[in-house]
């Protein structure tokens, strides 16, 4: 397994084979959106190198909804402006970010960690 896929799979950074979130499966399910194991359950690598680590996270999640944004903007002023109203498309994008928060929330984690561990 190559980096690339082990970042979509949101596996170990190192051994591309433990899952990083207790309930990898279903990013979905109530109580445990955030729920991510300490160490790799299969080389023991710590996922948290210090205190607040995954704040650089936030970064990555901002860079994904701003290429959304930039991406719904533009294809409402190409293909939507004259056949859907304005306030309809923003509703739809605001409910398409909410709808799509936890997978952002999960595979900004698992890029930060694919980009500081080797």
């Amino acid at each position: 397994m190559n980096k690339l896929e082990a970042t979509v799979k949101m596996k170990c950074p190192k051994c591309h084979k433990g899952d990083l979130f207790e309930n990898n499966n279903n990013p979905y399910a109530f109580g445990k959106i955030t729920a991510m194991h300490e160490n790799c359950p299969n080389c023991g690598l710590r996922y948290e190198k210090e205190t607040g680590f995954f704040y650089g996270a936030m970064y990555v999640s901002y860079m994904f909804n701003i290429a959304f944004f930039v991406i719904a903007l533009v294809s409402y002023y190409m293909f939507f402006e004259e056949s859907i109203d304005w306030k309809l498309y923003i509703g739809g994008y605001l409910l398409f970010t909410v709808l799509i928060a936890p997978v952002m929330f999960r595979m900004s984690r698992s890029i930060w960690l694919q980009i500081f561990y080797k």
